[in-house]
């Protein structure tokens, strides 16, 4: 995969999920979560966050838990034509390790919020942002 979060600043310890053993996830990817506290990569706009994996899970290796980080600040990538994202402003999954401007305001829909753009990016303009996670 590309694109994997870059971890800045720890805030807190991971936490351990579920993984299919078939699964290959590096290092730093943006995984969603299933029930029950399952993670798996994240692969669209506005997935539930789970968290970021803090080591590489080799598919087939018989492993089945992988340790998320749920707290800290991460450089991460903006899609190709990002929303304009304003320090501050949340921002959510947009795709495979990719982060956009969260536009979902209703209740429910905070789920996609991932965490809080911790520097600017304009409209259209593909860049890798400092998090900070929720």
């Amino acid at each position: 995969m590309a694109d994997e979060a870059v971890l800045k600043l720890r805030i807190s310890d991971p936490i351990d999920f579920t993984v299919a053993d078939g699964a290959g996830i590096e290092k730093g990817t943006i995984c969603k979560i299933t029930d029950p506290r399952t993670a798996s990569a994240s692969s669209a706009d506005g997935e539930s966050f789970a968290g970021v994996a803090a080591r590489e899970k080799i598919a087939n290796d018989g492993r089945t838990r992988l340790a998320l980080h749920i707290k800290g600040i991460f450089d991460m990538k903006t899609v190709a034509s990002p929303a304009a994202i304003t320090a501050g402003d949340p921002v959510k999954i947009a795709g495979a390790n990719l982060i956009d401007a969260a536009d979902d305001d209703t209740v429910e829909g905070m789920a996609e919020v991932i965490g809080y753009a911790l520097e600017t990016v304009a409209a259209t303009v593909q860049e890798t942002i400092e998090v900070r996670l929720k």
